[in-house]
């Protein structure tokens, strides 16, 4: 079991996966032991009664919905932020993966 956990929201869940993908090769890589899953948005409150989640990373697609977010974590110190919008365009799991890690340390 990692130690950390991200947890990415997007719309449907689609091209999170992706992003997803690349952030695990990034923290394999850079020796990091995280756990990182996405989910829609519609689905956040399911996983986070679930999972132990470290950090919130919110798809660009979804910002509107950042501070029901971190409303809804408030009470739980969970950090939420939005993925850089050119780190998601360019599916860079290694730039995501660092703005994941430093919202938990």
């Amino acid at each position: 079991m990692a130690e950390k956990t991200i947890m990415l929201c997007c719309a449907a869940g689609m091209s999170t996966s992706m992003l997803v993908a690349r952030m695990q090769d990034a923290a394999k890589a850079d020796g990091e032991d995280v756990e990182i899953f996405a989910c829609p948005a519609a689905e956040a409150d399911d996983k986070l009664s679930q999972e132990n989640v470290s950090a919130i990373l919110l798809g660009p697609q979804v910002r509107y919905m950042l501070d029901s977010f971190k409303q809804k974590v408030s009470d739980k110190n969970i950090p939420v932020d939005v993925i850089d919008m050119q780190a998601y365009g360019m599916m860079d799991g290694e730039k995501v993966l660092k703005q994941g890690l430093s919202l938990i340390k």
